[in-house]
């Protein structure tokens, strides 16, 4: 499924708020929370991370996973936690619009 723009960086937000994560577990838990309907490319999800810092957003730390290997860890900073609430409250303002528009049909797809 597409993403409106700015969509991602906020599921990126929203993910990195439940605590620290590496790039393949932040596709992952988006994935596994939207019941598999979103699956984020990393050619997507690299650049968003790389802008949520550039921002502020997002710190990330090169660590040792318990398999020896090194990886990259973003973690949601202040300043993040900030633009996360912000973000809810205006996704979820334009949700209920949307919500209001389409509505039920009405019976025979009319409406």
């Amino acid at each position: 499924m597409d993403l409106l723009q700015g969509t991602l960086e906020m599921l990126v937000l929203r993910t990195l708020g439940l605590g620290p994560l590496h790039g393949y577990a932040i596709s992952k838990a988006i994935r596994a929370q939207s019941n598999d309907v979103l699956e984020i490319e990393f050619g997507s999800l690299y650049p968003a991370l790389k802008r949520l810092e550039v921002k502020g957003w997002v710190s990330a730390k090169w660590e040792v996973s318990e398999a020896n290997r090194r990886m990259k860890v973003y973690r949601l900073t202040d300043v993040g936690r900030k633009q996360l609430r912000q973000e809810h409250s205006k996704w979820a303002e334009f949700a209920s619009a949307v919500a209001r528009i389409m509505g039920p049909l009405a019976e025979g797809g009319k409406g």
